[in-house]
């Protein structure tokens, strides 16, 4: 049995690992997880760029990869503790976006400013507890190649976005946009589809 089966096989010794990796009631790894732990566990790319003010809430327990020349802006806050957070090639995390896991962007995903990809829910059917202690619940975003999100969008738990769809700005997109659509609004509608026949796009 391998340490890792260990540990996971005894709560005690589970609790004890967790604790030393992260400090109960925070969200982000210890220090020395950050300093010598990440930088040679994940799968992070040598010419991608992560901003000095970003906030690399990564643990060693989920998976992590950010690929070629991908960029994670300034301010931006990712957190794989409930979740894997797989970046693909030529991704651009813009400024003071979140994205908590599970969540998978593939190749040429452009983000613009301030939008919210949470893999994470709380539950809350339990009136006795408050959300904040109830069971975690994740389901998995997908974004497929060459998606574009606009400004302070959210995007919910559960939702796959297929290629090269835009979200117009502003959007709370709760179910799945079909691939070479436009999708706006709360929550949001497509409202364009590219007609592969005529080579435009058109009003739905």
């Amino acid at each position: 049995m391998s340490v890792l089966a260990v540990i996971k096989s005894h709560p005690r010794i589970k609790k004890f690992a967790h604790w030393l990796i992260v400090r109960s009631g925070h969200s982000r790894p210890r220090y020395w997880v950050r300093w010598f732990v990440n930088p040679f566990y994940h799968d992070r790319s040598w010419n991608s760029i992560v901003g000095s003010y970003a906030r690399m809430d990564v643990f060693p327990f989920n998976d992590f990869v950010l690929g070629d020349h991908s960029i994670v802006e300034d301010f931006a806050t990712l957190n794989n503790g409930v979740g894997a957070i797989i970046i693909g090639h030529h991704v651009g995390v813009g400024i003071s976006n979140i994205i908590i896991g599970p969540v998978t962007l593939g190749n040429y995903v452009m983000m613009a400013q301030n939008i919210v990809l949470s893999g994470l829910n709380h539950g809350y059917e339990d009136i006795t507890l408050p959300p904040r202690v109830q069971k975690v619940i994740t389901k998995q975003i997908t974004i497929m190649d060459n998606v574009w999100i606009g400004a302070n969008s959210v995007i919910t738990a559960g939702v796959t976005i297929g290629k090269h769809a835009v979200i117009g700005a502003g959007s709370v997109v709760t179910k799945d946009i079909p691939e070479y659509s436009v999708a706006v609004g709360n929550p949001a509608r497509v409202i364009k589809r590219y007609n592969f026949e005529t080579g435009t796009w058109e009003k739905v």
